[in-house]
């Protein structure tokens, strides 16, 4: 009898344990359970912040120009750049560039207005010699503000830059002005894949005679 009741104390004992650990488990795994999405909803709602930023090349839309007005040799003509772009003069030639992005403004005396023939004679083959890897040269007429003018486009290697050692595949557009004895070469360029269309009709529909 004494030992019947012993082995019933045993029994009870061993189900109470068994029960306290389960009823343990069981909270331990509620609590895991209920922080999990805790935390997978905070790394949910983390989300880096947009990067802006512009192709390469490509001129801000909301980039300001001002009117270039030359102070020596002939100053004949007025011309829209880029604002805050660096400038740089020698002789008949002014500079402005940023980046990778130029505007060079060329004036010479000449004894006619050019024409597609004329650019195609004579200055495809003087900046073949000047422009690494020249190539796709096309002259067509085109309107523009100041009138009628010779737009020639092609291609060539810029120069090496000297920090990187990089070079860029530019697309040029030259635009010959002319009036009275006086030609004025503004030629625009940048990277091929650069989106420049609008700011060069900008700095191209700017220019005028005065």
């Amino acid at each position: 009898m004494a030992l019947a009741r012993t082995s019933a104390a045993v029994g009870l004992t061993l189900v109470a344990a068994v029960t306290a650990g389960c009823s343990g488990s069981g909270s331990h795994s509620g609590a895991a359970a209920s922080a999990a999405p805790a935390g997978g909803g905070n790394n949910a709602q983390v989300s880096p912040a947009p990067t802006e930023s512009n192709p390469p090349g490509d001129i801000p839309d909301n980039q300001v120009y001002v009117t270039y007005r030359p102070s020596s040799g002939f100053t004949g003509f007025t011309v829209k750049v880029p604002e805050g772009w660096a400038r740089t003069e020698q002789g008949a030639t002014t500079v402005f560039t940023d980046k990778l992005n130029t505007v060079r403004i060329i004036t010479a005396t000449a004894s006619a207005a050019p024409t597609v023939a004329s650019v195609t004679r004579t200055a495809v083959p003087q900046l073949k010699s000047q422009v690494p890897k020249f190539a796709a040269p096309k002259a067509t007429v085109v309107n523009r503000h100041a009138g009628r003018v010779v737009r020639l486009t092609y291609q060539g290697d810029s120069a090496k830059d000297p920090v990187t050692g990089k070079v860029v595949r530019d697309a040029f557009e030259r635009y010959a002005f002319y009036r009275q004895g006086h030609e004025v070469d503004l030629t625009l360029s940048g990277p091929v894949n650069a989106d420049n269309v609008d700011p060069w009709r900008i700095v191209s529909d700017s220019f005028a005679w005065r």
